[in-house]
């Protein structure tokens, strides 16, 4: 039987705009060392241009070794809905969840799964996302959660490096679609500070904007001289991408 190594890492929790992605790889064991061996590393780490190389080398192996992914992209509404509600470590939860569950389909059994840790309690984002993965636990899987584990293991930070440059594409896009620039989505990046006075003019934020952010409320109110409005939120799936 072909043991798997999985890891899951996220992308974009802190931006005031464009979605929050999370990443999920899955390779053989055997297969660890490449990581290794190729220098994977948190992505934060990386300049922009080493990701996409990472990353297409990734799309390389996964054709000729069967190395799985899984990304979950979870857009701004969702996110206000989170932080009105139950807060967006439970709403992480939820997408570590969704991430991992076509794990199991696509490898079967015998998986070591390592989270990223999104809670101050390690343990406790292990047990809640256990508490939500399809038939836990798996035949001869085992999983848990570390702090900085995009730093400390491979396998966590290839699934940082696509959640980041997926998340990446989506936030290009947005810029060409917006016609100026945006920059990183953050609320410290100059482009997006000088963006935020034309994606706030209109009735309602835009809607790539993360509403609940107390970036926009600050600067609706100042623009508007009120609080935004709330958001409204259809519980839809979230965009999901599988890869070989």
């Amino acid at each position: 039987m072909t043991m798997w190594s999985a890891g899951v890492d996220e992308a974009g929790r802190g931006p005031v705009l464009g979605p929050l992605v999370v990443g999920a790889v899955a390779i053989p064991t055997k297969d660890l060392h490449m990581l290794v061996d190729h220098g994977i590393r948190d992505s934060k780490d990386l300049t922009h241009t080493k990701r996409l190389e990472l990353v297409n080398w990734f799309h390389l192996n996964a054709d000729q070794r069967g190395w799985k992914h899984q990304l979950i992209e979870c857009m701004p509404p969702r996110i206000d809905a989170a932080v009105m509600n139950n807060g967006l470590n439970l709403l992480e939860v939820e997408l570590f969840a969704e991430a991992l569950n076509p794990i199991r389909h696509h490898v079967g059994e015998g998986v070591s799964i390592l989270n990223d840790a999104c809670d101050v309690n390690a343990q406790r984002f292990t047990d809640r996302i256990a508490a939500r993965l399809t038939d836990w636990p798996w035949n001869n899987s085992t999983m848990s959660s570390e702090h900085k584990a995009d730093t400390n293991h491979a396998i966590v930070g290839m699934a940082s490096i696509l959640a980041k440059v997926r998340r990446d594409e989506i936030i290009d896009a947005l810029e060409s679609e917006i016609g100026y620039p945006i920059g990183s989505g953050y609320p410290s990046d100059p482009h997006t500070k000088a963006a935020l006075p034309a994606l706030l003019k209109g009735k309602t934020p835009h809607d790539a904007l993360r509403w609940s952010w107390k970036t926009v409320k600050r600067e609706w109110n100042a623009l508007h001289g009120e609080d935004p409005p709330v958001r409204r939120f259809t519980d839809k799936k979230q965009r999901t991408l599988f890869g070989p």
